[in-house]
């Protein structure tokens, strides 16, 4: 196995542990990956593929980070939160779609003293193309930019999430269980492809089930970035996109809340006292209740819930407005 080198940006390991309420509410062994604890600004899962991503941003002599999003972007606010850890200059290009002002990531965004451009448009492609130009510019004025693709979502970036698997496997066997699926979001791809590659590596059989958030093909993306990942670590591991295993459950869209995913997030602070988003985590344990309902999860599965982070878009989101 080749050894990659990155920085080091979270606290980790992160806690893990079993929900007890919600095991005895649902009628399943879960367990929880606290992944919203990272350690940088409100904590989530963008960290560890920042710690990868940002080492070969110095390395190449970057002096400014570019990166892409949606409003809100939990991904965006955490490059330009770790940027500022390493004392680099972030300029996040976001879609000028979705809730606005000073709310939610927005205001952390501001708070972090980033620079925010926004791009009336609905397409990535847009985005992509207003980033390429700002790079250029940047360059013309004998600046050294690194392009962070939306969710650091690039094999370099997807083996933050092969350790948090190795991780997740460690701990598990200090706790004397044994992992049957690990669930998580499916936003961009990068994080459930790096639990997928971990599994196939360290996890003796573990499933993993990834919750699509938006209608993006993510039995092709992920399949490209475990593959992807798999050939820097000199690992020959390969899978094709039908052996990838998601379940849409994202109601109207991506950053439109679910009236699943509210009451999904509602439980949860209910029976555990824990704070989920209305983006991500909500509609992904809306996704495992309605596995558990299905059962498409078995009585016998134990199951561990990777909290991504993202708490913050919560305030940004009045659920009178879910329709």
């Amino acid at each position: 196995m080749i050894s990659i080198k990155k920085l080091n940006l979270g606290q980790f390991p992160t806690p893990m542990y079993r929900l007890d309420n919600m095991s005895r509410t649902l009628g399943r062994s879960i367990y929880i990956k606290r992944d919203d604890m990272t350690g940088v600004s409100t904590g989530g899962n963008k960290v560890r593929k920042l710690e990868y991503l940002l080492y070969d941003a110095k390395e190449k002599g970057a002096d400014v980070v570019l990166t892409a999003g949606g409003a809100q972007s939990n991904h965006a606010m955490l490059t330009a939160a770790c940027c500022n850890r390493i004392g680099l200059k972030s300029i996040l290009v976001l879609k000028k779609r979705g809730v606005q002002g000073r709310v939610g990531n927005l205001l952390l965004n501001e708070l972090l003293g980033a620079d925010v451009r926004f791009v009336d448009s609905d397409s990535y492609d847009d985005v992509y193309a207003e980033m390429d130009r700002i790079a250029d510019e940047l360059k013309k004025q004998g600046h050294t930019p690194y392009l962070v693709p939306v969710g650091g979502s690039v094999p370099l970036g997807t083996l933050g999430y092969v350790d948090c698997a190795k991780e997740i496997f460690s701990e598990a066997l200090e706790l004397g269980i044994r992992i049957d699926r690990i669930i998580s979001t499916a936003g961009s791809g990068g994080t459930l492809a790096g639990l997928l590659l971990g599994a196939m590596l360290y996890g003796d059989g573990c499933k993993v089930t990834g919750i699509a958030v938006c209608d993006d093909p993510f039995e092709e993306i992920t399949a490209e970035l475990v593959n992807g990942a798999a050939a820097l670590m000199g690992e020959k591991a390969h899978i094709e996109p039908k052996d990838v295993d998601i379940l849409r459950y994202y109601g109207a869209g991506y950053a439109q809340p679910s009236r699943e995913g509210l009451e999904a997030i509602t439980l949860m602070a209910h029976e555990e006292g824990l704070i989920l988003d209305p983006v991500y985590t909500g509609k992904a344990f809306a996704g495992l209740m309605h596995l558990i309902k299905t059962n498409a999860i078995k009585p016998d599965e134990t199951v561990l819930f990777l909290h991504s982070g993202g708490t913050a878009s919560l305030f940004a989101v009045d659920p009178k407005d879910v329709k």
